[in-house]
């Protein structure tokens, strides 16, 4: 299986995305914004962390006419993976391709530090093989990560199983505690409706081996693997 690692001016998560991919097996090149690309239909598109376009108007606001955003909705209505990561996420829903906004932190203040996640849906090749009797801990890195939707739209995802994870204790409990930046219902992931594309504000790249501190985030990367019949 192979990856596509897409690089916009101010991304920084592009070389820890590649790494990170390398320790599942997973094949990676990086794609500047820019440039003409067409995806194989079953190559993974990650859309990595940063502060794209520095973050100016509002994040992903910019990113979302960039060239290559275009090859990347093309991939993901023919029903190709695609993965937004913390500024991917932002990026993704400004373009459309999920619902809803990551407003500023609850606290108005950037949040750096681990956190765990319970997997809630498990109807996506990105979750598909994770257990949800457990939480996994993948690092958190935004100040502007509150996840954000009309009343509508949170219960459109809550009752088609679109909520990939929230945010919860160690034990897996998911409490008012455990959310770092006041997203609704503790949503720290949602999936669009056929479950290809995933948008989380987690830093899976950020947990990928033990001297980083663990390698929960490697579950998500096996779990496309096991999905697509590939070899883990």
């Amino acid at each position: 299986m192979r990856a596509t690692v897409v690089v916009f001016p101010g991304t920084w998560s592009d070389n820890d995305s590649v790494w990170a991919l390398a320790q599942c097996g997973i094949e990676a090149r990086k794609v500047w914004h820019r440039d003409e690309v067409s995806f194989a239909p079953d190559e993974l598109v990650v859309l990595p962390g940063g502060y794209s376009y520095g973050d100016y108007l509002r994040t992903g606001a910019i990113a979302r006419f960039s060239p290559i955003m275009e090859p990347v909705a093309r991939h993901a209505e023919a029903g190709g993976l695609v993965i937004g990561i913390c500024n991917g996420f932002q990026i993704l829903c400004e373009s459309g391709l999920l619902p809803g906004v990551l407003m500023r932190n609850g606290s108005l203040q950037f949040r750096c530090q681990d956190a765990y996640l319970a997997p809630v849906s498990q109807a996506s090749p990105f979750t598909a093989h994770l257990d949800t009797s457990r939480a996994y801990m993948i690092p958190v890195s935004h100040g502007d990560g509150r996840y954000v939707a009309d009343e509508s739209t949170i219960a459109m995802l809550e009752d088609t199983g679109r909520v990939a994870f929230r945010y919860a204790e160690p034990d897996g409990r998911v409490t008012p505690d455990a959310n770092p930046n006041g997203s609704v219902n503790n949503i720290a992931g949602i999936l669009n409706e056929r479950g290809n594309v995933l948008g989380m504000m987690p830093h899976p790249e950020r947990a990928c081996e033990p001297l980083l501190g663990g390698e929960d985030g490697n579950a998500i990367w096996r779990s496309v693997l096991e999905s697509v019949g590939a070899k883990v």
